[in-house]
């Protein structure tokens, strides 16, 4: 008896640390993001890349640019479910982000966990860092590497063969625990990295050419408990 009110004690606060994931994307509407596209600024014809149809959320690619939450977040596991429409192409995730238009005056400073068709799952610095295993096998000579303009950015990811035909429904999975980043790709474990020189930001979403549906976007915060 007292071992199973020891277990009782121990669990109901586990849980109740650990909320159950919450969707980002609130019915047809941006509810709780904002739109960062440069071109939107001095273009007036300029037309915002970021549409909710059916309670999806496409990203038309152009013009480019980000979606940017509005809270900020830390210690989280974000589920993404995403298809491209169209053509295969470029879009990305960005973790901690901060600072806009830190990287050729279109990206925040953050790190990104790119969805590109065939590279999904890779890491590309954008005015932060991180660090993985095998680091110059992955991201080149060292000499070389940067977190600015002309840098080698990516690191790439540890599969070649995680992500489903064209037109099909990914399931990407990004884990922010600490100082570390964890990525699955349709259940395949596909990057680790530590040692981020940010643990905590806003999410944004990218504009960077391709037609990319997204019908899921959950975050389940992560509790200290289960470091």
């Amino acid at each position: 008896m007292k071992k199973c009110i020891y277990l009782v004690l121990v669990i109901i606060p586990i849980i109740a640390c650990n909320p159950e994931p919450k969707s980002l994307l609130i019915g047809n509407t941006l509810d709780g993001w904002h739109i960062d596209v440069p071109e939107m600024d001095s273009v007036p014809s300029a037309k915002n890349p970021f549409i909710m149809k059916n309670g999806n959320l496409i990203s038309l690619g152009t013009p480019r640019g980000h979606l940017i939450s509005d809270a900020v977040h830390k210690n989280y596991r974000l589920t993404v479910e995403y298809r491209f429409t169209a053509e295969p192409g470029n879009c990305g995730i960005l973790v901690h982000a901060s600072t806009p238009r830190a990287l050729y005056k279109m990206f925040p400073k953050s790190i990104e966990v790119q969805m590109k068709h065939k590279n999904a799952g890779d890491f590309w610095v954008i005015v932060e860092d991180i660090e993985v295993d095998n680091m110059e096998e992955r991201r080149g000579p060292k000499n070389e590497w940067g977190i600015t303009e002309g840098k080698k950015r990516r690191i790439t990811n540890l599969t070649d063969d995680s992500e489903k035909e064209l037109g099909q429904w990914n399931s990407m999975t990004i884990e922010c625990l600490n100082d570390e980043i964890k990525v699955w790709v349709n259940g395949d474990f596909v990057n680790h990295g530590h040692n981020a020189t940010a643990t905590m930001g806003q999410i944004a979403i990218q504009a960077e050419g391709s037609e990319v549906e997204f019908r899921k976007i959950d975050l389940e915060p992560i509790s200290k408990l289960t470091n």
